[in-house]
């Protein structure tokens, strides 16, 4: 029972109203603009991933850096005004997840090395 109750449990703050019109409204703009800005970073990505010249690289970075603080500030905002929800995870699925990782990484990884 309680396992089914956080699958369907929302982390949430309460949502501050907003007119509901044909015209976008804060919510909407938010939205739009992290939506912008998710995209951004992930072309910035792709990007860094691909560029040869140190200093274009080092532009780009810079940018990219940016552009996360930036998405990281409008999700921050729109979860405090309770317009972005996430889900809640039991504590099982997250340490069979951290586990399954951790397996990986020991048994895959030429860079793993046990402390």
């Amino acid at each position: 029972m309680q396992n089914q109750q956080l699958n369907n449990m929302k982390i949430s703050n309460p949502e501050t109203a907003v007119q509901k019109t044909p015209q976008m409204n804060d919510r909407d703009f938010l939205n739009d603009f992290l939506a912008t800005e998710k995209y951004f970073s992930h072309s910035y990505s792709t990007a860094l991933n691909e560029l040869s010249h140190h200093v274009l690289f080092a532009d780009i970075q810079m940018i990219f850096n940016e552009t996360q603080k930036c998405q990281r500030e409008l999700y921050e905002l729109m979860f405090k005004n309770g317009w972005y929800s996430i889900e809640a995870c039991e504590n099982q699925k997250l340490q069979q997840s951290y586990q399954q990782f951790a397996n990986y990484l020991q048994q895959q990884s030429p860079y793993y090395s046990v402390q």
